[in-house]
């Protein structure tokens, strides 16, 4: 063995050195520095102006309102369509709207509006505002369609039955006669004891109208109707029938006016049943 391998020997472990606080505390000088984080600024809040804002909002409601209410939109001009029966004068007399007023904050249309829907001639009626001093009415109209003779007087309808005056004197339109009125206010129904006829008359004058017949009367009877082309030339039969050989009728009236034909009955049946006899 060697000089080395006698002083230290494999098996002799060397013993551990323990080191006391006096020898460590030479090394505390020497501690990683840590990293330093910078501090952390502190946020200036801002200020809302919460009144000064609520001012300029104020301010500007005013000046809208001002200005919305100043003379630059007082109503000036009138626009009036769809009427035929009234003038348009008539129209804005009825609706009770003034020239010279504020558009926006003196015009009523919806009072304006229920006005014209009093009229029985008025079915429908729209105002608008159109800035800067312009009211625009649009309506639509009923129009005369028929006449129902009561006494002297003829109670006018319109298509759909709706009575919409007492005229004095007799209309040129199709007269409803034979009939016995039950009530007959302005605006509403017409009412008779024939209900069904009515109905079905109309009904028939509205599909003449389409064929470019003229029914100048139409008298009733129970359940027969009598439909004047001419005074001398009727159509009999019940309505129904009537109206369901039309095309067949106003052929037959062709051929009559050619001949220049203007008296006798036109009997109409079921199952297409047409008959002409120049007699009565």
């Amino acid at each position: 063995m060697d000089d080395y391998s006698q002083e230290y020997p494999a098996e002799c472990p060397q013993e551990e050195h323990v080191y006391t606080g006096e020898e460590l505390s030479g090394y505390e000088d020497y501690a990683p520095e840590q990293p330093k984080h910078p501090a952390k600024k502190k946020k200036k809040r801002r200020r809302k102006h919460y009144f000064l804002r609520f001012c300029i909002f104020c301010a500007l409601v005013f000046g809208l309102y001002a200005f919305l209410n100043s003379d630059f939109f007082a109503v000036r001009n009138f626009e009036v369509t769809g009427n035929q029966y009234y003038t348009p004068a008539q129209i804005i007399e009825m609706s009770g709207l003034q020239s010279g007023v504020n558009l926006f904050f003196e015009t009523k249309t919806r009072p304006a509006r229920n006005a014209l829907l009093e009229d029985p001639y008025i079915r429908l009626a729209e105002i608008k505002r159109k800035p800067k001093d312009t009211i625009q009415i649009n309506i639509e109209e009923r129009r005369e369609y028929a006449g129902v003779p009561y006494g002297e007087q003829y109670v006018l309808i319109d298509r759909e039955g709706t009575v919409l005056r007492v005229a004095d004197t007799e209309p040129t339109l199709p007269i409803l006669g034979n009939m016995t009125i039950t009530e007959m206010t302005p605006g509403s129904a017409l009412q008779v004891e024939q209900a069904y006829l009515l109905t079905d008359t109309l009904s028939l004058l509205q599909l003449v109208e389409e064929n470019d017949i003229y029914f100048k009367r139409i008298d009733f009877s129970t359940v027969i109707v009598r439909a004047y082309i001419y005074d001398d030339l009727y159509c009999e039969g019940a309505p129904a029938n009537i109206r369901d050989n039309m095309a067949s009728i106003q052929k037959l009236l062709q051929e009559l006016y050619q001949q220049e034909i203007t008296r006798g009955v036109i009997r109409v049946g079921t199952d297409n049943y047409l008959s002409y006899s120049p007699a009565y």
